[in-house]
């Protein structure tokens, strides 16, 4: 079947995501600027979650350039990612509302693993759809930078407890990691074109 349903579906429910977090972002009412100091931690989490799904939405865009037909194995697996997606907004208000406390933050740090394993299974499932020697499968390679996000976030979790300076700092080091563009998909659609 097309992919093309399961883009804009996708798209939308980022869209609405992205809608949800800046919603929970309440304004001071207070108009002078020192008005926002209290907001700081919320600001924070909303930056971090924004470039997280960010990263999320330009890397299954790459994802589904390459891909040329889904099956409903794939359907599922995309389902799967948009569930731990869309928890997104919910640990980030938490985590900003608390200031960061332990349970938040680790709790952000077990959305995020969630939805990097998802990401690896929708991965795997669109590779098997389209075969080993597939663009897509080329492109995708050892898919380095994924697995490492994993662990990262595997670590980060526990981390939290110990000081939860680390765990933030982990989840803004995977955040710049995956700032840095991935232009294996593009590279690769190029050179098979």
């Amino acid at each position: 079947m097309s992919k093309g349903r399961l883009e804009a579906f996708s798209d939308a429910v980022i869209a609405i995501i992205i809608t949800i977090m800046v919603l929970e972002l309440k304004a001071p009412e207070d108009a002078e600027l020192v008005a926002l100091r209290p907001l700081v931690p919320a600001l924070l989490s909303y930056v971090l979650s924004f470039v997280f799904v960010g990263i999320y939405w330009n890397n299954h865009h790459h994802l589904l350039q390459a891909v040329r037909h889904v099956d409903g194995r794939a359907l599922w697996a995309n389902m799967h990612l948009l569930f731990w997606i869309s928890l997104i907004p919910f640990v980030t208000s938490w985590m900003g509302s608390s200031r960061f406390a332990a349970w938040p933050v680790a709790a952000y740090g077990v959305i995020l693993l969630m939805a990097a394993v998802a990401y690896l299974i929708l991965t795997r499932v669109l590779v098997a759809r389209h075969g080993k020697d597939s663009p897509l499968a080329v492109a995708v390679g050892a898919d380095v930078k994924g697995k490492l996000s994993l662990v990262l976030y595997a670590v980060a979790v526990p981390a939290t407890f110990v000081h939860r300076g680390i765990a933030c700092a982990i989840y803004v080091l995977v955040a710049v990691m995956w700032l840095v563009p991935d232009r294996r998909i593009e590279r690769t659609l190029i050179e098979a074109g």
